[in-house]
Parts: structure tokens; C-alpha cells; sequence
């Protein structure tokens, strides 16, 4: 039971419903005889009673009707005054102001004009402001105001404005409109090119909501504002991981004309990524996919890297150029498109590296700049490269020109083979001594038999 401010004592609640139900018809003849001002005098009366007797019900009718009347009348400044006064009666119930609200917002969309929507929106702001029971409220009118903002270019001052809404508090706010609402802020993070912001707010959300039925529009809403931030970053790797969950989504899985472009992003930004242990995994894996088989070239291409085998440079661009060039990953009309391609190429030498380093001891720099189809400066830096990522064991020596891939073996390597093969003899000779033990006692026990 609420109480009563005036006399510190509680409420006494009483049902108004009756009286209510007997003014409204009376309330109505005066609206429609063009007299507000008497039909607002007589529904404030009965407010005043039912909020001072704590009936909830009959408070929030008696504000949604005055709502009503303004609205439907078209005098909007009288609307915002009146949801202000009420808003702060002595008082007010809570639950009552909450839709009373609710209603007035039904009305933003019915104003004439857009200084008068934009007018009407910032009064309900204003009320709304710093009150925990209409959070929800003030968070829908932020986004519509937002909207206006971005409408007229204003993509800053829309998004600083929806940063300062913090939805993930909000116990009372559906987790759908949650996620749809972050899923917002993130974009306009991404229009205002505030990439690190995004990165900040997209991990307020959880990935694994996406696997409840209902989320796919979502989860590919989520999925294509993290590539786009991570294609930035030029982190293929996480582009790939990206595409990958949108490729599993059962929508994509099921569109024939969408899965193709899908799988065939996974394989470009996995190729494009750096080489590692997870990157190998995920290209073998890749690779085993039996609708890999329908592209023919990216299955080509993952063979290639999955193969120990030099992949020249001038053959890739000879059987993938044409093709490639013209998908969105390798675009030649876009400058990342130009520059992922040249990332392509190093990708091909750095994999050609590798195939060099496992199969040859030793190699002059004049035949690895003929097997990497690169000068010899390129073929110094490109080594080092490798070296640096630990990919390889290099050493060059630069006045005779020669690089040896051979790892010397320092004096605990040395220790350790010769203890696995002391091991091994051990073994032998405790075997052999084993089976001449068997010959003899199977010898004797024939000769006993004879």
C-alpha cells in the first residue's frame, strides 16, 4: 500500500471504476461539442481522486483518455503540457504514467509534420528521463528520434545519442529488441566509423543467443556488422570464423543462390589468412566439405594450400585471375579488392616457402628467386618474414649466396637421440635373449619327448 505524502499515512484504496465508466459518456458529448478544456477539467477532477485513493486502474483511464482527446483533436502542444502535468503529480502512480506513455506514443507517428513529431518525441524524452518504470518507453522514443537524425544525414549526433541508452541493463526490455537495439548502435558505430566503440558494444552480445529458434535475422544482422568491422582490422581469420557461422545458418544452407557466394568467402579470407596451426585445421576441414566439390576453383585452391607442392605465382593468376577478379573478395574496380589480391600473392610465396624449406637442405638465392618467381632482395625479405613467425628455420649466407634450411642440433638434442637409441638396442637385445631362451627350452623339452 502506497502513502499519502500529506498525512505520512497509508492510502486508502477505493475502486473508481463506477465513476469512471458514468464520466466518460459525458466527457465524449463535451469533445464533440469542441469543449476540451471542460472535458480536461472534469477527467483532472476524477484523476485527482483516484490517484489519491491508489486506484490504478481508473487513474491510468482517465490518463490515456486525456492523451486521447488531445491527440485526436490535433492540438499537440496541449498534448505534451498535459502529459507533462500529469507526469508530475503529486503522487503519480507509477504503473499509470507508464501507460499513459505508452499511449501518447501511439500519436507520434499521426503528427502532421516532422517539427512536430520531433517536438512531441523530445517531451516524452523529457519525462521519461531518469525513471526506471518507463526505461523501455524512453529507449523506443530515443530510436525514433534517432531515425530522424539519420535521415537528415546526421549520423553523429544519431549515434551519440544511442550510446547513451544502455539496453543490456534493462530487466524489463524483451532480449530480442535487446539484440536488435545493440545490433543498432553497432551500425551506426560502423556509419560514424567508430570501429573501436563497435568492437565494444558487439561484445555485449552473445553469440550463442543466435542458436534459439527466431534469431536467424539477427544472428545474419550480427554476422555482416562484425565482417565488415573485422575486413578493416584485416583480420581475415575472424572474417572467415564469420562467414562460417553465416554459412550455418540453416536459411543459407537451404538458398541455392546464396550458399555458393557464402562458402566461397570462407575459402578466399581463410586462404587470405596468415598461416598457422588453426588456420591449417580450419583449411583442412574446410576442404572435406562435400559441397566444396560444386566450386571447382576454391576446391582447386585449397588443394593448393593443403599440398606440399610450389604453387607458382604466374600459374595462379593464369587459372584464378579471370575468375577471382571479378568476385566482391578480389574486386579489380575496388582498391581493397587490388590490395587483397596482393595478399593472395604473398600467400602463394610464403605456402612455397614452406614446400622449399621442408624438401631442400640447402638452395642458392639464384634458384629460390627462379622457384618464387621474385629478385633476390624479395626472396631475403620474404625468408626473414617466415623466419620471424617461426614458419621455418632459415640461415643466409649472403657471401656465397647460399640459404640453409637445416636446423643444427644443439648438445640436449645430440643427448636425446643417442638415449632413444641406446633405448632401442636395449630393447633388441632383451628381446633376442628372450627368443633364444624359447628355442632352448622348446630344444630340451623335444629331446626329453625322444
Amino acid at each position: 500500500m502506497e502513502l499519502d505524502y500529506a498525512t505520512n499515512e497509508p492510502k486508502m484504496e477505493k475502486d473508481y471504476s463506477e465513476s469512471v465508466k458514468q464520466l466518460l459518456p459525458e466527457v465524449e458529448q463535451l469533445v464533440n461539442s469542441g469543449d476540451l478544456q471542460q472535458a480536461l477539467a472534469k477527467l483532472h477532477a476524477l484523476e485527482k481522486k483516484t490517484r489519491s485513493a491508489a486506484d490504478m486502474w481508473s487513474t491510468a483511464q482517465l490518463l490515456e483518455r486525456i492523451v486521447d482527446i488531445c491527440g485526436t483533436a490535433g492540438e499537440w502542444v496541449l498534448l505534451e503540457q498535459q502529459v507533462a502535468l500529469l507526469a508530475k503529480k503529486h503522487g503519480q502512480l507509477k504503473q499509470a504514467i507508464s501507460k499513459m506513455v505508452q499511449r501518447a506514443m501511439t500519436y507520434v507517428d499521426k503528427t502532421p509534420d516532422e517539427a512536430t513529431r520531433v517536438q512531441l518525441i523530445e517531451a516524452l524524452r523529457t519525462v521519461t528521463e531518469g525513471k526506471i518504470h518507463v526505461e523501455v518507453e524512453r529507449a523506443r522514443l530515443t530510436r525514433m528520434r534517432v531515425a530522424i537524425y539519420e535521415q537528415h544525414g546526421m549520423v553523429k549526433e544519431a549515434c551519440e545519442m544511442l550510446q547513451e541508452v544502455q539496453v543490456e541493463t534493462y530487466g524489463s526490455m524483451e532480449r530480442r529488441e535487446k539484440t536488435d537495439f545493440i545490433l543498432e548502435q553497432m551500425r551506426l558505430c560502423l556509419a560514424k566509423r567508430d570501429y573501436v566503440r563497435m568492437a565494444i558494444i558487439g561484445h555485449k552480445i552473445n553469440p550463442k543467443y543466435f542458436e534459439r529458434e527466431g534469431t536467424e535475422d539477427l544472428k545474419l544482422r550480427f554476422y555482416e556488422l562484425m565482417i565488415q568491422y573485422d575486413l578493416h582490422e584485416q583480420n581475415y581469420l575472424e572474417v572467415c570464423r564469420h562467414y562460417q557461422q553465416v554459412y550455418r545458418t540453416p536459411s543459407i544452407q537451404e538458398d541455392v543462390q546464396r550458399w555458393p557466394t557464402v562458402l566461397q568467402n570462407v575459402v578466399l579470407y581463410l586462404v587470405l589468412s596468415p598461416y598457422g596451426n588453426e588456420q591449417a585445421d580450419m583449411l583442412h576441414r574446410v576442404k572435406q566439405d562435400h559441397r566444396l566439390e560444386k566450386l571447382e576453383l576454391c576446391a582447386q585452391l585449397a588443394k593448393s594450400f593443403t599440398t606440399m607442392e610450389l604453387t607458382r605465382w604466374p600459374a595462379v593468376e593464369n587459372v584464378y585471375g579471370a575468375d577471382f577478379r571479378r568476385t566482391e573478395v578480389f574486386s579489380s574496380e575496388t582498391e581493397d579488392g587490388t590490395k587483397r589480391w596482393g595478399v593472395l600473392r604473398e600467400r602463394v610465396i610464403e605456402h612455397n616457402i614452406r614446400v622449399i624449406a621442408k624438401y631442400y637442405g640447402r638452395a642458392t638465392i639464384s634458384r629460390l628467386t627462379e622457384l618464387l618467381d621474385l629478385g633476390a632482395d624479395d626472396v631475403e625479405s620474404f625468408l626473414a618474414k617466415a623466419v620471424v613467425n617461426g614458419t621455418i628455420y632459415a640461415r643466409i649466407d649472403r657471401p656465397q649466396g647460399i640459404v640453409s634450411f637445416e636446423k643444427p642440433s644443439d648438445g640436449e638434442d645430440q643427448l636425446n637421440t643417442w638415449a632413444s637409441d641406446v633405448g632401442r638396442l636395449l630393447s633388441l637385445v632383451e628381446k633376442t635373449t628372450h627368443l633364444i631362451a624359447k628355442e632352448e627350452i622348446v630344444s630340451k623339452i623335444a629331446r626329453t619327448l625322444n
